[in-house]
């Protein structure tokens, strides 16, 4: 480094580094400094060279970490940083692009520093680096300010208070990335970290009055999502002869590592700019993720997720509690705008997890919109994209739409909007779909990918309670989203019977069943015929009888049986027998909310009747099954009349006639034959302990998206390489 370009490979024999790094010590007032920091090398553009820059840099900290107690030179180096961001919002307002470059270059080999430093030594060790003064070998000032703190404080103050230009662009994000390495030192722990340098610095002490500012403007980053300036429009030309102040690594940042940078983990995704187009924004919001879900403290709650639960709308005028710390105001409409843009990533759709679930004027805000359908239709669509998106995404989204779904404002008004070809729902062609509609299809889609492929019952519960939750809201349903509702229970019903068949006779092997079973489509909407019908009938008849005496453990005996009944040379007990549960779970919840649907809006909804009619031989088989037989008094009533009315109206019927059949029966249908349930409602609750799931989670973000952060997954221990 120094006045001259500089290669990565050369780092570790560069004179600078070697003397920052060596056994002389370097006062803070040195000229070197001024040297060590005019330096500029091609900047990492790939993986590989980040790894490259990583490798450079353990040989330059090594070979610090072995003399700095004798020479105090990376105390020395933060000192003259914390001297340059002094006159930092000074230089930015004179354009004085060589002070603010060189201050960046200081930060930039800090952040290198910092980043080995926390990874090869304990929190006891680092803390004492950054004591070591110019004395006697290994000596330190106890009584001297603690310049980690220090430092600490000093990147939230350039974090809020230097004003975004041009020219600080790429020191502002230097900064967020510095406090993001700083902590990094959960990654090389299996287990989550509850007391820390983190907790130290930032739950207390002279941090802790900018927790509220910092959360500001890092949500205003993220809101703001401002791209990097164009290459060299902000710092100085670069010399034809190569000599002296070269195009800067400020510039060479711009230019290489915002054209092509890493998302690490897995395979080394490399992300082109343009799928990613604000740094800033995307390590502010890394950075705030990280900062909501520290543990709190022994003796204090994490001051930033307190600012997260409790800031309100700038339009908001009601004084905050005294009780509230951390309290601050934001544009609601401009941060509901950007979550609706920003679906896409996971750490956006975290974020609107984090804010729906923990901040209620957030979530009362965006429950009042009349334009949910911004919000809501990105959500689906990373649902109905399930298979290419990884399962904590998918579970966010999920939660989201649950957590949505316990307003019943939010349940009628969906049904309100009207949607027009929606081009990325390839299973049919919907050219106009409610959005309550849309999101049942989606939901459903869902669940039977899940049940098919990952078999996550977490997944399916959370799916059937979001169509619980809207179940007695449902209005004017698509044909298509009635008919996927009964099919796929259909589908089920009959899966049902031929696992019990399977169960209960082993050895009958019944070609017929088994073929009914196989022949289904995965839409489930080529059934039975008739034939097949009346012999699914009869099994399910002399089936249901036997379950009837003692249903759970007659089950549960001849699952035993089963399994007692098998050799070492035998095949192994199937899959769909060890699902039965999750089966019949299933088909209680969708019958559940068929009949909270016919109970509460049976006059909105002809289409859904037209379903169950269709399918009725089917449901009538499950009158008498014990485990169903409650829930299916209302379905078999509605089956019935209408089927009686359609009996009269004569063969042949159109489907125009047949609804129009419905809809005046409808009013003929004695309410109060309907037997009346409890209300499905189920609310979305965080399990014990939900730092053990989002605390490993954020920092597979931090590790997969930060940007120009580059760490050797051999040093991981928080999570496993191969995690989503």
């Amino acid at each position: 480094m120094g006045s001259n370009s500089s290669r990565i490979g050369d780092l570790p024999k560069n004179e600078y580094l070697k003397k920052l790094s060596g056994t002389e010590s370097v006062s803070e007032n040195d000229p070197f400094w001024n040297q060590l920091l005019s330096f500029s090398f091609p900047a990492p553009t790939s993986s590989t060279e980040l790894k490259l820059l990583e490798e450079a840099t353990i040989s330059v900290c090594r070979s610090l970490v072995e003399n700095n107690p004798r020479t105090g030179n990376l105390g020395a180096l933060i000192k003259v940083f914390l001297s340059r961001t002094k006159e930092l919002k000074l230089s930015a307002e004179c354009q004085n692009h060589i002070f603010i470059w060189q201050t960046h270059n200081a930060l930039f080999i800090i952040c290198c520093l910092l980043k080995v430093f926390i990874c090869e030594m304990s929190e006891e060790e680092l803390q004492l680096h950054f004591t070591y003064e110019e004395k006697s070998p290994g000596s330190y000032s106890s009584d001297s300010e603690d310049l980690l703190e220090e430092l600490l404080c000093c990147l939230m103050q350039l974090i809020t208070d230097i004003p975004l230009l041009d020219i600080t662009y790429e020191i502002s994000v230097e900064a967020v990335s510095t406090m993001v390495v700083f902590l990094s030192c959960q990654l090389f722990h299996k287990e989550v970290l509850r007391q820390s340098i983190s907790h130290k610095y930032l739950m207390r002490g002279r941090c802790l009055p900018y927790t509220s500012k910092l959360v500001k403007t890092l949500l205003y980053n993220f809101i703001r999502q401002e791209k990097p300036p164009p290459p060299g429009t902000h710092v100085l030309p670069q010399q034809s002869d190569g000599g002296g102040l070269l195009y800067g690594l400020a510039s060479g940042v711009a230019t290489g590592l915002w054209t092509v940078f890493t998302l690490g983990g897995v395979g080394s995704k490399v992300v082109a700019a343009s799928e990613l187009s604000s740094p800033l924004a995307n390590q502010s919001l890394l950075l705030l993720l990280v900062l909501a879900n520290l543990t709190d403290a022994a003796d204090a709650p994490n001051p930033y997720r307190q600012a997260i639960m409790s800031f309100k709308n700038t339009q908001d005028s009601s004084p905050f509690p005294s009780s509230i710390p951390h309290a601050f105001q934001i544009n609601f409409n401009s941060l509901y705008m950007a979550l609706c843009e920003q679906q896409t990533s996971d750490q956006a759709t975290l974020l609107l997890y984090t804010l729906l679930h923990q901040n209620s004027n957030i979530r009362t805000y965006m429950l009042a919109r009349t334009d949910m359908e911004n919000l809501v239709l990105p959500i689906l669509e990373i649902l109905y994209h399930v298979e290419e998106r990884n399962s904590h995404h998918v579970y966010m989204a999920l939660i989201i739409l649950l957590i949505l779904t316990e307003d019943d404002g939010f349940n009628r008004s969906i049904h309100e909007v009207m949607l027009k070809n929606i081009t990325w729902y390839s299973e049919r062609v919907l050219t106009e779909i409610s959005l309550g509609s849309l999101l049942i299809l989606v939901v459903i889609r869902t669940i039977q990918y899940n049940m098919t492929r990952t078999r996550d019952k977490y997944l399916h519960t959370n799916c059937l309670a979001a169509l619980a939750n809207m179940s007695a809201q449902f209005r004017s349903l698509h044909q298509y989203a009635a008919q996927r509702i009964v099919s796929y229970t259909c589908r089920h019903l009959r899966r049902y019977v031929y696992v019990l068949d399977k169960l209960y006779f082993p050895h009958s092997h019944c070609s017929t069943l088994q073929h009914c079973f196989s022949t289904l489509s995965d839409n489930g909407e080529e059934l039975l015929s008739l034939t097949c019908s009346h012999i699914l009938r009869s099994y399910a008849s002399s089936l249901f009888s036997l379950l009837s005496k003692k249903h759970n453990k007659v089950l549960e005996q001849a699952t035993q049986s089963l399994r007692g009944s098998l050799s070492s040379n035998d095949v192994p007990l199937p899959d769909y027998a060890q699902d039965l549960n999750v089966i019949e779970e299933v088909i209680r919840m969708m019958l559940e909310i068929i009949n909270s649907c016919l109970t509460n809006s049976l006059h909105h909804n002809p289409n859904l009747v037209y379903a169950l009619l269709y399918k009725r031989d089917l449901f009538e088989q499950f009158r008498t099954h014990p485990s169903f037989q409650d829930i299916m008094q209302n379905i078999d009533l509605v089956i019935t009349f209408f089927s009686s009315r359609l009996l009269q109206a004569g063969a042949e019927l159109s489907v125009e006639r047949v609804l129009e059949i419905i809809k005046q029966g409808v009013v003929a249908l004695p309410k109060d034959r309907l037997k009346k349930f409890p209300e499905l409602k189920f609310k979305y609750v965080e399990e014990e302990q939900p730092e053990e799931f989002f605390i490993p989670y954020v920092w597979s973000l931090v590790y997969n998206s930060a940007v120009g952060v580059y760490w050797n997954p051999q040093d991981i221990q928080l999570f496993t390489m191969d995690s989503d």
